[in-house]
């Protein structure tokens, strides 16, 4: 066992608590998952294929913007969301190089 729990986490981990909590909601996770490959999709849209009002979609996606998890995008008077594919490779890329290297 390391000795040392007061470490300061590394600059890679700084983004990772973020989207774990963001992802740590079932509803969020679905909403990701009506996502297609390079997909982007408005709350009306999300909200039309999910079970909650148009205003808890759009409280789900700013939790999921703020953890860098979707990008976004206004467009006239519409936001536009898509998964931010390069930015979750890198953070879940570095939980597990983690577990690979040092678990």
């Amino acid at each position: 066992m390391k000795s040392d729990y007061t470490q300061a986490l590394p600059p890679e981990w700084r983004g990772m608590s973020k989207v774990f909590t963001a992802l740590g909601d079932e509803h969020r996770q679905r909403m990701l998952l009506l996502f297609e490959k390079g997909e982007r999709l408005n709350v009306g849209q999300i909200a039309e294929a999910s079970t909650l009002t148009r205003s808890t979609v759009s409280h789900h996606l700013k939790i999921l913007r703020e953890a860098e998890v979707l990008g976004s995008e206004k467009i006239g008077k519409e936001v536009f969301f898509w998964i931010n594919r390069p930015f979750l490779e890198e953070t879940l890329g570095n939980v597990l190089d983690y577990v690979r290297n040092e678990a």
